[in-house]
């Protein structure tokens, strides 16, 4: 498989949570701790873009901040791509405690060919969780940025786009819990009672095989 690396982003506002939920607990650690450990399965170059990097420091990657101004998520995706080591780069947000290695490692093989690699989930594209090729996806970024279009996916007109559809996402993650994330306290809450049936489940599939 090739090697890539992997893109945290982190600088959103919590606003509904009230506080930063990159750091909020999830099964007993962050969930960004969380999001770290799966992504460090796929990747020796993990980098996490936000503003607070200080925040960040005891996670051990490396960190990233925005040289644009601020305007939301796609000027993190640049920050994130502009300091990646490997041709292509893992994107995720730092609130998606189910990404699913068997998806992500698909999508790397499957960007063989393609600048992006994004799922379309319920017709929608999911930015926050797709493969970019840097060397392509750089300047179709800065040139939205400089024309003042800071949409997330304003920039894919310009690149060679792989759509992975909801049959192809359903071979792996048939729930499609890798697209989960946590906005807000009930999305938490909900979030917890997952984790904790996933749990029981491997619990269950294990007894059945002794």
């Amino acid at each position: 498989m090739r090697l890539v690396s992997a893109v945290i982003l982190a600088g959103g506002k919590s606003r509904r949570l009230g506080t930063d939920k990159a750091l909020l607990e999830f099964e007993g650690q962050p969930i960004i701790g969380r999001v770290l450990e799966r992504l460090r399965r796929l990747s020796d170059d993990v980098i996490i873009v936000a503003k607070d990097t200080a925040a960040y420091a005891q996670f051990g990657a490396r960190l990233a901040t925005d040289i644009y101004p601020d305007h939301g998520a796609l000027v993190g995706l640049h920050a994130g791509l502009r300091a990646a080591c490997h041709p292509s780069a893992l994107a995720v947000a730092c609130d998606m405690p189910f990404l699913d290695l068997r998806l992500l490692r698909f999508m790397i093989v499957a960007g063989k060919a393609y600048d992006v690699v994004m799922p379309r989930i319920g017709g929608l594209p999911e930015p926050l969780h797709a493969l970019y090729r840097v060397e392509r996806c750089l300047p179709a970024i800065e040139q939205s940025l400089d024309s003042g279009q800071f949409k997330m996916i304003s920039f894919l007109p310009r690149l060679r786009v792989r759509y992975l559809e909801e049959h192809e996402v359903d071979l792996f993650d048939p729930e499609r819990l890798s697209f989960f994330n946590v906005n807000t306290p009930d999305d938490w809450q909900r979030g917890q009672e997952l984790a904790r049936h996933l749990r029981r489940q491997r619990t269950l599939r294990r007894g059945g095989r002794s």
